[in-house]
C-alpha cells in the first residue's frame, strides 16, 4: 500500500509539472575525439539545494536528447554513460525553451585521466582552476583587479601584489598571450571585468618543458584571462579625471586614460595615467626589473611577518633607496601593446612603456643595536628627492616554421635615468644616552642605465611522437653610468667628548658594465610508451667590469681633480659555466615524474687591474632534480619539488673597493668568495568539492643554502662605525607552511575563506668576528567574509593576525610581538543609480621592550557616486583618510638590530570626479 501511495505521489507531482511549464531542454552527446553521436547516455536534471532527481531521458541513436515541460529556476544538468567521462554543468531556466548544442564527452579509455567537473563558478581540469567571471558579482565598468578579489583562493593586497593558492602570481596572460610585457599590474588594472570570460589559474611550465612534456620543475604562478568572444570584435576604454575642490595650485588631482580595440586575433591596448596621488608607482619590484638595485642586499622580516629588503651599504652607483607606498609622487605613466597572428603561423607582441616619477620624503628612523653589554641607539632623520623616469621596449616573435619547425625570437630594452639629492642627519648614543658620533650627509645622484637583451628559441618535433630537438640562446648586457657628489661631516665621539671629526666633499664617477652569452641545446627520446629520457647541454659566458674613481675637492683649483686611491678601483670578472643534464620522465594517467641530474663546472677568472692581481678558481657542482605529482581525484593533485641551483657573488661583493656613502657603516668587496648552492623542496596540493563548493590548498617548502654569502659586520662600540664584507658561511635555512580554506555557506549565501601560515628562519651572523645565527618565527591566520547580491550590496570583512618572535646568539633577550590588521569594506546600491561605498582599515601593533608605543591608526574611506546613461557615465566624490590618521610607521628585526622608520604620508583629502566608460556596438547588448 506505502509502495503504491509513494508512485501515486510521483505520479501526481509529475503531472503537475507537466501541465503547469512548457519549457524544453535540448542537445547532442558527442564524442569529444571523434565528434560523434552517443547513444544512451543518461541525462539528469537535479535541483541545487538537495541535489535531488529532477529529471532524466537518454540520448537516441543519433545523441539527441530533450528534457521536456521544465520549471523555471536553477538546476545541476549531469550525464552519465559506462564508456564517457561524467560532465556536469549549472543551468538556469526561465519560460523559454533553451538549447544546449553540443555537449561533447571524453572517452575514459582514450583521454580521461580524471572526471571532468563543471559547476557554475569554479571548473577544475588538471593543473587548471578556471572560474566563471560572470558568476563574480562586481560593479558596473570595475575592472579585472575588482574581479580577482572576488575569487575563492586569489588576493589581492593593498599594493596590488596577486596570490593564487597562497603564492605570489608571476605573470597575467590574456588569451594566453603577455600583456604590456610581464608586468601583473597592466592587465588587471586596465582591462574591464565584463570582457573576461574566464580566469584560469595554473602554474606556466617552462617554455621547454611545455614543448618536450618533460617537467623541470621551473614554473610560474600564471593567471591567463579568456575575453568574451563578442569582446574581441571591438574596442572599449575609459577616460577618467579627479581633483580636489577648493585648493590650491598643489591639490590632489589624477587623469586616467585607457583603450583597448579587438579585431579577430589582432588587440591593441594603450593607457595614460597622471597624478599625484601615488597611483601606480614603481615599488622595489619594478627597479629590480630596471636593474636599479643588485647587490649589498640582505633581507630581513618587518613585525607583520613581510619579507623586506635591507641595504647594508649603498650601491657604488649611489641609487636612492625608494618605497613608493611613503612619500608623495607625482607619477606619468604610458603604455602601448600590440599583438596579432598571421595565418596561425606567426604572431607579433609588442608593448613600449614610460614612466616619470618625481619623488618626496622625509623620514625619521630610530635603531637600537645589541653589542655585548653596550646598546647603541641611532636616531636619524632623512629628506629624499628624486626625479626619475624609465623607457622599456618588450617585444616578442614566434613563427611557425612548417609542422614541425618553429622559432621565436625575442628583445627587450630598458632605458632608465636618475637624479635625486638625499641630505640625513643623524647621532648614535650609547648606554646612559652618552654620544657615539654626529653625522650630517648630502649625496647628490645622476645616474643611467640601459639593459639590452636579446634571445631565440628553436624546436623542431621529430616524425615520432615525444622526440623532441630544440635550441636557446640568449645574449644581455646592462651598463651604468654614474656621476654622483657626496658632502659630509662626521663626528666621532669618546666617552661623550668629540674625538675625531671627517669632512667629505668627494665626486664619484662610476662604469659599471655586465654582460651574459650563453647557448643551450635539449633532446628528448621516448624509451616506453610512457617514458622519455631528455639530454641537455648549456654553456654560458658572463663578464663583468666595474670602473669606480672617486676625487676629492681641492681647496686650490676649485675642482674634484684629487684622486682617492683607496676609494678607488678597476676590477674585472669571468665567468664560464658548463652544465650536461640527464633527466629521466615518466607520464601516466594520475602519475607524472621527472628524476635526472647535471654537473656545473664553473671557472672564475677576476682581475684586480688597480694593483694588478689575479684571481682564478673552479667549482664543479652536482645538480640533482626531481619533480612528482599525483592526481589523486579528478579535482584534487599533489605535488613536489626539488631543486638545486647556485649564486654567482655580484661584481659589488667581489670587487675590492670600499664604500663610504654612509661614514658610519661602510662596506668593502671581497674577491676570495665562493659561489652558494641552494637545495630548496616544494610540497603542494590542492582540491576542490563540486557538490560543497569547498577549496583547500596547502603548501610547504624548505630550502637551506651552503657557502651562503652574508655580511660579517665589525662595530666599534665606542664611535659606532660599522664595516661590513660579504663572507660564506653554511648553515642558513627557512622553512614555510601556508594553507587556506574556501567554502560556501549556502543558507547564508556568503563565500568565507580561511588561511594559516607559519614561517620559520634562522640565518648565520657574524659581529666583531663571532660567529652567531638569528632566529626568526613568524606565524599568522586571515580571515576573509564576503556576501553580495547584485545592484544592492557588497560587503567583505576581512582580518590578519601576525605574531613574530626573533632572538639571536648575540643577545639572550627575545623579541617578540604582534599586529593585526582589521579590514571592512562596503558598498549599498539605492535609488537605482546611486552607490556609497566606505572601507574602514585598524592597524594596531603590540608594544614591544624596545618601543612603548602601541601603535594603532584607522583609516577611512568614502566614496559616493551616480550612474548615468546605463552605467556609461559615472559622476563621484570621494575622501581619503576621513580621520586623518594615515601614518608610515615599520618596524624591522634585522639579525641583532630593531628599527622603527617614519615616512610622510598623503593624509585626508576629497576629489570630485567624472568617468566615461565607453564602449562600441561589438560588445554592448543589442537593444
Amino acid at each position: 500500500m506505502k509502495k503504491t501511495l509513494g508512485l501515486v505521489t510521483i505520479f501526481f507531482l509529475f503531472s503537475f509539472s507537466v501541465f503547469s511549464q512548457k519549457a524544453t531542454i535540448s542537445g547532442i552527446i558527442t564524442n569529444a575525439n571523434e565528434n560523434t553521436p552517443v547513444y544512451n547516455s543518461v541525462v539528469a536534471l537535479l535541483t541545487p539545494v538537495d541535489s535531488i532527481l529532477y529529471q532524466f531521458t537518454r540520448s537516441g541513436k543519433d545523441g539527441k536528447f530533450n528534457l521536456k515541460n521544465v520549471k523555471a529556476g536553477d538546476y545541476i544538468l549531469m550525464t552519465s554513460h559506462n564508456q564517457y567521462a561524467d560532465y556536469v554543468d549549472v543551468i538556469t531556466m526561465d519560460e523559454n525553451d533553451k538549447k544546449l548544442g553540443t555537449i561533447p564527452l571524453m572517452s575514459k579509455i582514450e583521454l580521461l585521466r580524471e572526471v571532468v567537473i563543471k559547476t557554475g563558478s569554479i571548473r577544475i581540469k588538471g593543473d587548471t582552476t578556471s572560474y566563471r567571471a560572470s558568476d563574480f558579482l562586481v560593479d558596473a565598468n570595475a575592472n579585472v583587479e575588482e574581479l580577482l578579489k572576488k575569487l575563492p583562493g586569489i588576493q589581492v593586497d593593498k599594493n596590488g601584489a596577486i596570490k593564487a593558492m597562497g603564492e605570489t602570481v608571476q605573470k597575467v596572460l590574456v588569451d594566453g598571450e603577455e600583456f604590456f610585457g610581464d608586468d601583473p599590474g597592466m592587465a588587471v588594472k586596465n582591462l574591464r571585468a565584463d570582457a573576461v570570460k574566464e580566469v584560469q589559474v595554473f602554474d606556466k611550465k617552462s617554455e621547454l618543458a611545455e614543448f618536450t612534456g618533460i617537467d623541470d620543475g621551473k614554473t610560474q604562478k600564471t593567471i591567463n584571462l579568456k575575453l568574451k568572444e563578442d569582446k574581441k570584435k571591438g574596442y572599449f576604454g575609459k577616460i577618467d579625471g579627479a581633483n580636489e575642490p577648493f585648493s590650491d595650485a598643489d591639490s590632489r588631482y589624477n587623469t586616467n586614460l585607457m583603450f583597448s580595440s579587438f579585431k579577430g586575433k589582432r588587440k591593441l591596448s594603450a593607457f595614460l595615467l597622471n597624478g599625484n596621488t601615488g597611483q601606480d608607482g614603481l615599488g622595489w619590484e619594478d627597479s629590480e626589473k630596471f636593474g636599479a638595485r643588485d647587490s649589498n642586499i640582505s633581507m630581513n622580516m618587518d613585525d607583520d611577518g613581510n619579507v623586506s629588503y635591507e641595504w647594508v651599504g649603498d650601491n657604488n652607483d649611489g641609487e636612492p633607496r625608494i618605497n613608493t607606498q611613503n612619500g608623495f609622487t607625482k607619477n606619468t605613466n604610458a603604455g602601448l601593446q600590440y599583438t596579432n597572428k598571421w595565418n596561425d603561423k606567426q604572431n607579433l607582441n609588442v608593448s613600449p612603456k614610460f614612466n616619470n616619477q618625481i619623488y618626496t620624503n622625509n623620514s625619521s628612523r630610530i635603531s637600537q643595536t645589541q653589542i655585548g653589554e653596550t646598546q647603541l641607539n641611532e636616531n636619524r632623520s632623512t629628506v629624499n628627492n628624486v626625479d626619475r623616469s624609465n623607457f622599456k621596449l618588450n617585444a616578442v616573435y614566434d613563427v611557425k616554421l612548417d609542422s614541425v619547425n618553429s622559432i621565436k625570437f625575442s628583445a627587450r630594452t630598458n632605458f632608465y635615468d636618475t637624479n635625486s639629492d638625499e641630505f640625513t642627519d643623524g647621532i648614535t648614543t650609547g648606554n646612559d644616552e652618552i654620544l657615539k658620533n654626529k653625522q650630517q650627509r648630502l649625496a647628490i645622484t645622476d645616474s643611467d642605465k640601459s639593459a639590452l637583451s636579446a634571445g631565440f628559441l628553436f624546436k623542431h618535433k621529430f616524425a615520432k611522437a615525444r622526440r623532441t630537438f630544440s635550441v636557446n640562446g640568449s645574449w644581455s648586457r646592462l651598463n651604468t653610468s654614474s656621476n654622483n657628489f657626496l658632502r659630509s661631516s662626521n663626528e666621532s665621539y669618546v666617552e661623550g667628548i668629540l674625538a675625531t671629526k671627517d669632512s667629505i666633499n668627494q665626486n664619484k664617477i662610476g662604469d659599471r658594465t655586465t654582460q651574459n652569452l650563453s647557448a643551450s641545446f635539449s633532446y628528448s627520446e621516448p624509451i616506453a610508451k610512457q617514458l622519455s629520457l631528455q639530454f641537455a647541454y648549456q654553456i654560458a659566458y658572463d663578464t663583468g667590469k666595474n670602473n669606480q674613481l672617486t676625487y676629492d675637492f681641492s681647496e686650490d683649483t676649485g675642482r674634484y681633480d684629487q684622486l682617492v686611491s683607496s676609494l678607488s678601483n678597476e676590477f674585472e670578472q669571468t665567468f664560464i659555466t658548463q652544465r650536461p643534464n640527464l633527466k629521466l620522465s615518466y607520464n601516466a594517467k594520475k602519475i607524472n615524474y621527472s628524476i635526472g641530474s647535471g654537473f656545473g663546472f664553473t671557472s672564475f677568472d677576476l682581475l684586480d687591474k688597480t694593483i694588478n692581481k689575479e684571481y682564478k678558481r673552479s667549482y664543479t657542482n652536482f645538480f640533482p632534480s626531481a619533480n612528482f605529482s599525483y592526481k589523486y581525484k579528478s579535482n584534487s593533485s599533489l605535488r613536489f619539488n626539488y631543486q638545486g641551483s647556485t649564486r654567482q657573488p655580484t661584481l659589488d661583493q667581489l670587487q675590492p673597493l670600499r664604500n663610504n656613502q654612509d661614514f658610519f657603516n661602510q662596506t668593502v668587496g671581497n674577491p676570495d668568495l665562493k659561489q652558494s648552492f641552494t637545495n630548496t623542496i616544494n610540497i603542494s596540493q590542492s582540491s576542490y568539492d563540486m557538490l560543497t563548493e569547498t577549496q583547500i590548498y596547502q603548501g610547504l617548502n624548505f630550502s637551506t643554502t651552503s657557502n651562503a654569502i652574508i655580511y660579517s659586520r665589525v662595530i666599534d662600540p665606542e664611535t659606532a662605525k660599522t664595516v661590513s664584507r660579504p663572507i660564506n658561511t653554511n648553515g642558513n635555512f627557512s622553512g614555510n607552511f601556508y594553507l587556506g580554506y574556501g567554502l560556501k555557506i549556502k543558507k547564508l549565501n556568503m563565500r568565507a575563506d580561511f588561511s594559516p601560515s607559519f614561517g620559520y628562519n634562522k640565518s648565520v651572523l657574524s659581529i666583531n668576528d663571532k660567529m652567531g645565527s638569528a632566529k626568526n618565527l613568524n606565524t599568522g591566520f586571515s580571515v576573509y567574509l564576503n556576501k553580495s547580491k547584485q545592484k544592492q550590496y557588497d560587503i567583505s570583512l576581512s582580518n590578519r593576525f601576525s605574531f613574530n618572535r626573533n632572538n639571536t646568539s648575540q643577545n639572550d633577550e627575545v623579541k617578540s610581538f604582534n599586529t593585526n590588521n582589521l579590514n571592512l569594506d562596503i558598498g549599498v546600491y539605492f535609488a537605482k543609480n546611486w552607490k556609497v561605498s566606505t572601507d574602514y582599515n585598524l592597524n594596531t601593533r603590540q608594544k614591544t621592550v624596545d618601543f612603548q608605543d602601541n601603535l594603532t591608526n584607522q583609516l577611512w574611506n568614502a566614496r559616493l557616486q551616480r550612474t548615468f546613461k546605463n552605467d556609461e557615465f559615472t559622476a563621484y566624490f570621494l575622501v581619503r583618510d576621513i580621520l586623518n590618521q594615515n601614518i608610515g610607521i615599520q618596524r624591522n628585526i634585522y639579525q641583532n638590530t630593531i628599527s622603527q622608520e617614519q615616512n610622510d604620508r598623503l593624509k585626508r583629502y576629497a576629489m570630485i570626479g567624472f568617468t566615461w566608460n565607453f564602449k562600441n556596438g561589438g560588445g554592448a547588448k543589442n537593444k
